[in-house]
């Protein structure tokens, strides 16, 4: 399996490429660098496994929630890559990837909306799937409540907003 991933919502985009289960990454920092970059970044990691977009299986995408130029960027150049190739393309939800790389089963994720907000919902985790147990809502630091339970916490609202959201985890 040969798939190309894109993620741009947040401050923080990446590049990464899954090679029959090898991964290779780059990440891009600062959002204003961003679609300067991506695009760059997606053909050099092709270029380093010596492979043409036409040899990949798929593209997916970070489909949110995040800042709306960095889902719009992320999407364009999946679905360019994608239609240019005849490949087929996958949305993935940003918070479902952020709760998978935890390696927590039950895992809240939070991460900064800018405005005084945050994107969040929890999530119960396996060895390859991810399921939402609450919808994703746009709240004020302050206004997050957790479902009941033990829950570990992830995304950066949590380095945004120490203050509002590690009390609710104590």
């Amino acid at each position: 399996m040969k798939i190309l991933a894109l993620e741009a919502s947040s401050e923080l985009a990446s590049v990464a490429l899954l090679v029959d289960g090898a991964i290779a990454a780059r990440r891009i920092e600062g959002a204003s660098r961003h679609s300067a970059s991506v695009l760059n970044q997606a053909h050099e990691l092709l270029a380093d496994a010596g492979l043409a977009v036409s040899a990949l299986d798929a593209v997916a995408f970070g489909a949110g929630p995040g800042a709306f130029t960095g889902l719009r960027l992320a999407c364009g150049v999946a679905q360019g890559l994608a239609l240019g190739a005849d490949l087929g393309i996958a949305a993935i939800g940003s918070l479902d990837a952020i709760a998978l790389q935890t390696g927590a089963e039950r895992v809240f994720v939070a991460t900064d909306a800018r405005m005084g907000e945050v994107y969040c919902a929890a999530f119960e985790t396996g060895k390859d799937a991810v399921r939402a147990i609450s919808p994703i809502r746009c709240l004020a630091p302050e206004d997050v409540e957790l479902p009941p339970g033990c829950w570990a916490a992830a995304g950066s609202a949590f380095r945004v907003w120490p203050d509002a959201l590690y009390t609710r985890f104590q």
